[in-house]
């Protein structure tokens, strides 16, 4: 069976209070359940870890790349600002791969929210369509192995 860690960054447990707005009002207890049902049909084993330290998110990167496990990662402003995510994530770009997740359209905000880090190493970028993002990076990641 497949394996796939969703991993969500910095703030995203405030999903559905912060800014709804711009980031809507699901939680992220509902994506993760949305996720779980997708997974089911798949027949995709998912794990799940949501953090607001960096270190945490980066030790259990290297333990996906040990376990060959795909990545689907919403890395909130990490994106924008870590050179130590990318080259966590080298490894898994290189093996099973990873799909970087926005649930708001970067490039239509602020300027510095229009770079990644991450975008050249990963399989794909989805940004913009709201929690649905990380159903199409499930289904993606699921299709391609």
């Amino acid at each position: 069976m497949q394996k796939i860690l969703v991993i969500n960054g910095p703030n995203l447990n405030r999903l559905g209070k912060r800014q709804p707005e711009i980031y809507g009002h699901t939680t992220l207890n509902d994506v993760e359940e949305m996720l779980k049902k997708a997974a089911q049909q798949l027949n995709v084993q998912l794990s799940f870890l949501q953090s607001n330290f960096e270190g945490v998110v980066l030790e259990r990167i290297h333990a996906a790349a040990d376990a060959n496990e795909a990545i689907i990662i919403n890395p909130g402003a990490w994106t924008h600002t870590s050179v130590a995510l990318r080259d966590a994530l080298a490894e898994i770009a290189a093996g099973p791969g990873f799909v970087e997740v926005h649930i708001s359209n970067v490039h239509a905000r602020e300027p510095f929210r229009q770079h990644s880090y991450l975008s050249a190493i990963a399989r794909g970028v989805i940004a913009g369509l709201g929690v649905y993002g990380y159903v199409a990076a499930l289904n993606y990641l699921a299709q391609e192995r």
